[in-house]
């Protein structure tokens, strides 16, 4: 698979890499953790070079599973990993982006991976009662004490950015970006990342699934799984953006393609910088989003689809109310 730099930081992963949650968390997947590892193995063996976990997934199991997988190859691959909420009796409450947590969780995480060095240390979301000079000048010392390789921030905001990478660079943002998610086109985030050399890590560039062409009204989702509680996933909802899938599958009949790749290869064409890390318990699912590396659109192509774009409403927010707060700081 090509290979692609995230900004300016001379970081180089697969175009296409591998987000590691669906494993054990948020989905309702019934897989094991001999099957997960299994599948991240195959990914690397098809040219993955870039792993996406974090401390709360699970909590605290998915780093163990990418630790387990990347083992034998760990020198050849980018573990992306997370800090940043506070987590009570195994669930998620709140943020702690504390100096004390993020050299704690820094640790933890090192030991749970397996490896010396995390390569991209993200903060996961903005912590409103912390500094984000503070967050960055720590990152920077674990930088500097050779724990973590490079600094990265998740849903942050353009200022927020700006503010962090002027203490200690930041190598990449990641943020929700699709088809369906284009926030980051006119929130400033996606122009600071290119002004200032950052990299885009798009996570659910699939839009959870619903890119793939395969859910509608009738779609029903497992115990636990989060899309039960997010508003684009009510049945009324999918039902009205069945016109983005359309739009999708068009296309990809004109490419011999599926609308997931569609999908991916119309985010590789925004930008040389911005590497989607789709996540999948599936091998042939892991295949089909690894072909969208050879799906080309051209200009004519992106212009047919933005000139579409702009005739379709998104129906329902990307979360409730409450999560929606906490992105975008």
């Amino acid at each position: 698979m090509d290979k692609r730099r995230l900004g300016a930081s001379g970081l180089e992963v697969s175009a296409i890499g591998y987000g590691c949650m669906g494993l054990d968390s948020g989905y309702s997947s019934d897989i094991s953790r001999a099957e997960g590892v299994a599948l991240i193995r195959a990914a690397f063996e098809r040219g993955v070079t870039f792993f996406d976990t974090a401390e709360v997934y699970g909590p605290f199991t998915n780093e163990e599973i990418v630790g387990e997988a990347v083992k034998p190859f760990r020198e050849q691959v980018v573990i992306a990993t997370k800090f940043g909420f506070r987590i009570v009796d195994g669930k998620q409450a709140g943020t702690n982006s504390r100096p004390e947590n993020i050299r704690a969780v820094c640790d933890a995480s090192l030991q749970r991976l397996g490896v010396d060095t995390i390569d991209l240390f993200y903060q996961h979301r903005v912590d409103p009662q912390v500094p984000i000079e503070d967050v960055a000048g720590t990152v920077a010392e674990l930088i500097r004490a050779g724990k973590v390789r490079h600094f990265g921030l998740s849903e942050a905001g353009a200022q927020t950015v700006r503010r962090a990478h002027a203490v200690q660079p930041v190598t990449a943002v990641q943020s929700e970006y699709s088809l369906w998610t284009r926030d980051l086109e006119s929130n400033g985030v996606l122009d600071t990342c290119e002004e200032l050399g950052i990299g885009l890590v798009p996570f659910s560039p699939l839009g959870r699934g619903f890119l793939t062409g395969e859910m509608n009204g009738g779609t029903a989702f497992g115990k636990g799984d989060l899309r039960n509680i997010l508003p684009r996933f009510t049945p009324e909802a999918m039902e009205k953006n069945q016109a983005l899938i359309e739009l999708l599958k068009l296309i990809a009949t004109e490419k011999q393609a599926t609308p997931a790749q569609v999908a991916l290869a119309w985010l590789l064409a925004q930008r040389p910088w911005i590497v989607p890390i789709p996540g999948t318990t599936k091998l042939h699912r892991l295949e089909e989003n690894l072909g969208a590396a050879k799906v080309v659109l051209t200009a004519d192509d992106l212009t047919q689809i933005r000139a579409a774009l702009a005739g379709i409403d998104v129906a329902g927010e990307r979360y409730p109310a409450q999560l929606m707060a906490t992105v975008g700081r």
